[in-house]
């Protein structure tokens, strides 16, 4: 019997309804919900990443105990490495000879890498990329830094030993703030939260951020080539006190290694130089450019170069190195301000002009407060005892460099944007 077509709209419309084929967009949805739990997330890429910043810290001590020729085990080995990644990281050992806490910073900015990484793998491993929340980011590595301060912790038990201590609660909390800071940089970079948290800071504050952060890694890099051509230029006796340790080529390299893990550090000591305050090797040493006394030093090739009397001559030129760093970051600071709120003025509207010229003045002078306290900041990781004595006090001067430094950077700054954007409008307008 042929169907009508009533009967086949009737059949249609009765019949079930088939389930529709699983799309891409839906198969995702079930994986969404299996993302990694976020304590675990964290755990492990916090371990991961503690094991890799670990793993030339390890190699180092196993080059020195073999060329030193010494019959310690591998578990003394092993705890000496344990102790010198936590001092990368700011943690004090209290040892035979004195209190240590001069960190070597090329360690601690590769373990500060290392966090910033556990940071984005986080956050990816609990499918927050890209979701702008600030929220998330803060979660993530906060948890990152619970993670890392643990770690800290249960290291600091197993390197405490005779002869080497390390309080547990300052490891805990120093590696806690330290993978929380690094692990917050890491997630707000793979969430998109740097640009959530950019809109919601005043525009002058912005930029006199920009500005400081700039104008100090100016005079920190400044630092590091007025070190490296110090280094260079007294390589003669750099290599004869090198030379005395009679390590062979073994020795000679890991001794090598060892000024490189310090290398950051005289960098910020020679930055502390150009700015004025200066710093010092212990007592009875002190390095700056009114004043050098030169007392009794450690046999290290890396402290070759320090100076033997104040500069003089064309080498106080020099000492116009931070007030050029923050010209230059002022003057990038006028360049770069025109793009936004400079176009927001009239062309002859007084009112604007003088807030555009208060809106870039005002961030110019910002920047050398944010300078100094960048400029501080690296002289307190930069510092600290290297055993008792008279090494007991080593690195710049903290208060001194922040106070000198942002004087510099903020001078520097303000004449050469209100150079810079006199000059600019003057070419706008042309002569008269």
């Amino acid at each position: 019997m042929r169907a009508t077509p009533d009967d086949t709209s009737t059949s249609a419309q009765t019949a079930p309804r088939r389930p529709p084929t699983p799309s891409s967009d839906a198969a995702v949805a079930p994986a969404g919900r299996r993302r990694a739990p976020l304590a675990l997330a964290a755990a492990v890429t916090t371990g991961w990443a503690a094991i890799v910043s670990l793993t030339p810290v390890l190699a180092l001590v196993l080059l020195v105990r073999v060329v030193s020729g010494t019959g310690t085990g591998t578990g003394s080995a092993l705890r000496v490495g344990l102790a010198g990644w936590l001092l990368a990281h700011g943690v004090p050992l209290r040892t035979a000879a004195g209190p240590v806490g001069l960190a070597p910073l090329a360690l601690t900015a590769f373990a500060a890498w290392r966090m910033v990484r556990a940071g984005v793998h986080t956050t990816r491993a609990v499918g927050w990329r890209r979701s702008r929340s600030v929220n998330r980011a803060l979660l993530a590595g906060g948890t990152v830094g619970v993670a890392y301060g643990l770690l800290g912790g249960a290291v600091a038990g197993l390197v405490s030993a005779p002869g080497l201590r390390v309080a547990v609660p300052r490891a805990a909390g120093t590696l806690a703030a330290f993978g929380l800071v690094a692990g917050v940089a890491g997630a707000l970079r793979e969430t998109g939260g740097y640009a959530v948290v950019a809109r919601r800071v005043p525009p002058p504050l912005r930029d006199a951020l920009r500005t400081g952060v700039v104008a100090a890694l100016l005079v920190l890099a400044a630092g590091a080539a007025a070190a490296g051509t110090a280094i260079a230029l007294s390589g003669r006796e750099a290599s004869a006190m090198l030379s005395e340790y009679r390590t062979g080529p073994a020795g000679q390299a890991g001794l090598t290694l060892l000024c490189l893990a310090y290398a950051p550090d005289l960098a910020v000591w020679a930055a502390a130089y150009l700015v004025g305050p200066g710093f010092t090797v212990g007592a009875g040493t002190v390095v700056s450019a009114g004043h050098v006394t030169i007392g009794g030093l450690p046999a290290v090739p890396a402290l070759a170069g320090l100076p033997s009397r104040p500069v003089g001559g064309w080498g106080a030129l020099l000492l116009g190195v931070p007030l050029a760093a923050g010209m230059a970051a002022g003057w990038l600071l006028a360049r770069r301000l025109p793009d936004g709120a400079a176009h927001d003025t009239a062309a002859h509207d007084a009112v604007h002009d003088a807030a555009a010229w208060g809106m870039l003045l005002g961030s110019a002078a910002l920047a050398g407060p944010v300078a100094g306290l960048a400029l501080g900041l690296a002289a307190v990781a930069a510092g600290g005892p290297l055993g008792g004595g008279r090494l007991a006090s080593v690195g710049p001067p903290a208060v001194q460099l922040a106070s000198v430094g942002a004087g510099l950077v903020a001078a520097g700054a303000v004449l050469a944007a209100a150079a810079t954007r006199a000059l600019m409008g003057y070419t706008k307008r042309g002569p008269a």
